[in-house]
């Protein structure tokens, strides 16, 4: 079976029998998670397909690794390759210490203008939580990913830069007066676009219609920031009435159908557009969103949100599903196809070649990455073989801890207890 490149054509993937997927182990538990991952991969491909689909893996180094062998942290030869084989998988990276490159991760996300982070949130029956109800966590996170605090422009305080910045902002802007002690301020810079804005908004508002879900929520602090989170929320409602038109209802036609009509009549029409299958886009401020993920996740499916909101919202979220160790992520410009699916924890360098660690997260990763594919029976493969597993209290430490009556495996010994449980 000769591999091939996944290449791009009119908006479309078109994925061979036997792709090329570059691949970065990762630092730190990186390698064992990953080792533990691939084998899972392989033989759900395997199984699923009666071996006439087969991923070539095609390493590329990031991180450590990559510093240990050529001196650079991101090699320019790892960025092409992931540039040109359109979909990579990598496990977690450190972040290096000085000068240079602030994230791995981040590099990564901007050289390619992968402008979604993909971060879905869903409980496994049997999965430790601290919530009553984990069962009711079932929705999708759309982080936006290359503007508000990635853009990275911060001045230190004391610095020439930070001083020119408070000079401008007082004789040109008139905001000195804001600033409470301008002498010690460091200031960031917060851009966020319209067509930032749009574009993730958009690749929601499809997945939600492509995925027959309910909603697209847009969490902002647009009663505080009204021009940047304000802006957010606004543009949104705008694109989807402008570019959906009857597959969606929004808040803004609720508002208007309650002034012409009363609440009642609003409250019916809104009921309606649902039943009829209609997304509705509604929003949520975010402090209360991180309320209401708590209190009444089930009103949530697909959630549209900045930067910053996102990291927080993701991980917080993470937390009721039994967290970032089993929590995927993906990050991802649908328009050029590009793709870095990924494990969302971190490095743990003190647990680094113990072969005890957690694989689920940079698992479940791959299977979004298999999903993105097309793959979607190996897919589900994987999936129900992950739940059969903790089901069966058979798992690695994290979990252990926190079951009665469990069976302590080592990261290895999981991927063999889910390759078993593979139809």
């Amino acid at each position: 079976m000769n591999s091939q490149k996944i290449t791009m054509a009119n908006g479309k993937l078109n994925v061979p029998d036997n792709p090329v997927i570059p691949f970065i182990e990762g630092d730190g538990i990186g390698p064992d998670v990953w080792i533990a991952s691939q084998m899972v991969m392989d033989a759900a491909v395997e199984k699923t397909y009666g071996g006439k689909r087969k991923i070539a893996w095609k390493e590329i180094l990031a991180g450590e690794k990559a510093f240990n062998q050529t001196g650079e942290w991101l090699p320019a030869e790892s960025m092409d390759i992931a540039r040109e084989y359109l979909i990579s998988i990598k496990g977690p990276l450190t972040t290096p210490v000085g000068g240079g490159i602030r994230s791995l991760n981040v590099a990564m996300r901007q050289e390619l203008d992968l402008y979604v982070c993909l971060r879905p949130v869903k409980w496994y029956n049997g999965v430790p939580s601290p919530v009553v109800h984990p069962e009711n966590v079932n929705f999708v996170i759309f982080r936006e990913n290359t503007e508000d605090i990635y853009a990275g422009i911060e001045f230190a305080s004391g610095t020439p830069e930070a001083k020119k910045l408070l000079d401008f902002l007082t004789n040109e802007l008139g905001a000195g007066k804001n600033i409470r002690f301008p002498e010690t301020s460091a200031f960031g810079i917060k851009p966020v676009s319209k067509e930032g804005s749009e574009r993730l908004i958009r690749a929601a508002i499809l997945y939600a219609i492509e995925n027959r879900l309910p909603s697209v929520s847009l969490v902002h602090k647009g009663n505080i920031m009204k021009f940047t989170e304000g802006g957010f929320k606004t543009w949104g409602y705008e694109l989807a009435e402008r570019e959906f038109g009857d597959r969606v209802y929004t808040w803004g036609q609720w508002e208007n159908a309650k002034k012409t009509q009363g609440e009642d009549a609003a409250n019916a029409k809104l009921k309606q557009e649902a039943a009829a299958g209609k997304v509705i886009i509604n929003d949520v401020i975010a402090d209360n969103f991180l309320q209401q993920i708590l209190l009444a996740p089930q009103d949530y499916s697909v959630i549209a949100t900045l930067n910053l909101n996102g990291d927080y919202i993701s991980d917080s979220a993470a937390a009721s599903v039994g967290g970032i160790g089993i929590s995927p992520g993906a990050n991802i410009n649908y328009l050029t196809g590009h793709a870095v699916f990924e494990a969302t924890h971190g490095t743990a360098p003190r647990f680094a070649n113990t072969n005890t660690m957690n694989p689920s997260s940079l698992l479940l990763s791959g299977v979004m990455m298999l999903e993105y594919m097309g793959w979607q029976e190996a897919a589900e493969n994987i999936e129900q073989a992950l739940a059969a597993a903790i089901m069966s209290k058979k798992v690695t430490v994290d979990f252990y801890k926190l079951m009665s009556d469990a069976t302590l495996l080592k990261t290895s010994e999981f991927a063999e207890e889910i390759i078993n449980n593979l139809k």
